[in-house]
C-alpha cells in the first residue's frame, strides 16, 4: 500500500477529517490534501515521525520500503529528482504487478536500478553521494 492510501485509511480509522489532522499534526491541511491525493510525498523523514507521533503508531507503518531513496534523490538534487525517482519506483512497481517474480529478486532490481539512478544523478551533477 502506498503512503497516501496509508495516511488517508489511518485518519479515517481515527475518525478525523483532514482539518483536525492538520491541526493535531501542525502540517497544512493543504499539504494533508496532498499526500492523500498523491501528488506529494514528505520532503523530509522529520514529516514522518511527526504524523506517526500524532497517530500514535510506529513510523514504519508509514513508511515505504524506496522512501529512503525518494528522500535521498530529494536532498541531493532537488524537487525535480524527487519526482523522477517516484515515477522510477511507480513504473518499476507497474512492470511487477503480475507478480510473476520473486519479492527478493523484486527488491534487488530496485536496489540496483536506486543505485544507477544516483550514480548518473551524481555524474550528471559532478557531485559525490552521500
Amino acid at each position: 500500500m502506498e503512503f497516501a492510501e496509508k495516511l488517508k485509511n489511518i485518519r479515517i480509522s481515527k475518525g478525523w477529517s483532514q482539518e483536525e489532522l492538520a491541526e493535531k499534526s501542525g502540517i497544512s491541511r493543504r499539504t494533508i490534501q496532498n499526500y492523500e491525493s498523491g501528488n506529494m510525498l514528505p520532503k523530509k523523514r522529520s514529516s514522518y515521525t511527526v504524523l506517526a507521533d500524532t497517530f500514535g503508531i510506529d513510523e514504519n507503518v508509514l513508511l515505504d520500503p524506496n522512501i529512503d531513496f525518494v528522500l535521498r534523490a530529494n536532498e541531493q538534487y532537488g524537487d525535480n529528482a524527487m519526482r523522477q525517482a517516484m515515477d522510477l519506483v511507480a513504473d518499476v512497481r507497474a512492470l511487477w504487478a503480475g507478480g510473476e517474480m520473486e519479492e527478493e529478486d523484486m527488491d534487488e532490481i530496485m536496489r540496483s536500478l536506486q543505485e544507477a539512478y544516483l550514480e548518473a544523478k551524481q555524474k550528471a551533477f559532478g557531485r559525490k553521494s552521500k
